[in-house]
């Protein structure tokens, strides 16, 4: 249920209204903090890290950063100060809820000083992001079916929520599907919208998002339906703000939209395969992630173990297949370009690594680098750039 990817330049966001993940991606040879959130059900204790430096291509040893609870999802707040954890937990504070942990950011080493916990509002939390203005935390309660907006102090504490969504309903998959399970919820940066992709409904819904006080209400029109029994789970906006992508975990697709940002509404383009003919194997769809420059668009697939890379047309939004690469390991639950779009990270959950390709700017297509880190049970990877 989860990646990620911090804001790290706010003047970013302006060009890329709907790509929290990528958000501030820039050229840059800064070095660069890397998180990554787990299961802790086994033999993991929290969130780890790794030094990486882009210019080179180089890796430092992992470390603890903090310990914490199934700390499935990551993000930071745009300044990099601050970062929060997604504990995809069923109970908290005796009440079926998960909980949402806010952390300091050591300017140096990366590791990590816990602030405060707040519950989430719905059992097992899978996704969290902070809005462009950094007031506000805004998570999906996968298990729970609702999605909640906790208020962000200066000082990185987290409030108790500023709203609640339940969503109701079902979808065609009796096992799946018979109840809501939001996957992501996104803040549109313009501050005027927030969508959800909700798994059990089939839908993704359009909420008018205040920045300012936190709120949600639906929009006008409310959401678009996805094929039935696809189950919406990511998304993201190309950096022309004029085209959506979502993955589809069940359907193991990506589907396409035109975005109409003065309205919030989504046009359904085209909806292509994220597996090769012929595979008969068992698999779902997990992360999805855009290109830097606009140009590619990147999705896991689980069971197949892959990554698969599409060409995407600046011009209407359509896709075109380039390549499936194998990850290299078992279940990548989650992956994630570097700010620079020259490195992608692949998180492969049930193998405990996270293996490192080189991006061909010209082409998309991934080489491996020949770096392999040892994570245990990694689900997210965020990058953090050193101040």
């Amino acid at each position: 249920m989860r990646i990620r990817y911090l804001p790290l330049v706010m003047a970013a966001l302006a060009v890329a209204p709907l790509m929290p993940r990528l958000a501030g991606a820039q050229k840059t040879s800064k070095e660069l903090i890397v998180y990554f959130g787990t299961y802790t059900d086994k033999s993991s204790k929290g969130i780890y890290l790794s030094r990486f430096d882009p210019a080179t291509g180089k890796l430092g040893p992992v470390e603890l950063a903090a310990e914490t609870s199934n700390p499935s999802f990551l993000a930071a707040d745009p300044a990099g100060r601050f970062l929060f954890a997604a504990n995809e937990i069923g109970e908290y504070a005796g009440a079926k809820s998960g909980s949402v942990s806010s952390f300091a950011i050591d300017p140096q080493s990366g590791k990590l000083k816990p602030l405060n916990n707040v519950a989430s509002r719905g059992a097992d939390p899978c996704y969290l992001t902070v809005d462009r203005t950094g007031k506000h935390v805004l998570v999906a309660n996968y298990s729970g079916g609702s999605v909640a907006v906790l208020p962000l102090s200066p000082d990185g504490m987290l409030g108790e929520a500023s709203d609640f969504v339940q969503h109701l309903g079902s979808s065609v998959n009796k096992e799946r599907q018979a109840e809501p399970h939001p996957h992501e919820v996104v803040p549109i940066p313009g501050g005027r919208f927030a969508v959800v992709a909700d798994l059990g409904l089939d839908k993704l819904l359009v909420y008018r998002y205040n920045g300012e006080t936190g709120k949600l209400t639906p929009n006008d029109p409310p959401a678009i339906s996805i094929t039935p029994g696809f189950g919406p789970r990511h998304l993201v906006l190309h950096p022309n703000g004029r085209f959506a992508y979502v993955i589809n975990e069940m359907g193991n697709t990506f589907t396409a939209f035109a975005w109409e940002a003065k309205r919030g509404a989504l046009q359904e383009l085209q909806t292509v395969p994220t597996l090769p003919p012929g595979f008969k194997g068992e698999d779902a769809t997990s992360e999805i992630a855009i290109h830097p420059s606009g140009r590619f668009l990147y999705g896991s697939n689980r069971g197949h173990d892959s990554i698969v890379v599409y060409a995407i047309n600046p011009a209407n939004g359509k896709l075109t297949y380039v390549e499936h690469v194998p990850t290299l390991g078992k279940e990548p639950r989650s992956f994630a370009l570097d700010p620079t779009g020259r490195y992608l990270f692949a998180a492969n959950q049930n193998s405990d690594s996270v293996v490192v390709f080189q991006v061909n700017p010209k082409t998309g297509r991934l080489a491996p680098t020949g770096q392999k880190l040892d994570v245990p049970a990694p689900v997210c990877v965020t990058f953090v750039a050193v101040r």
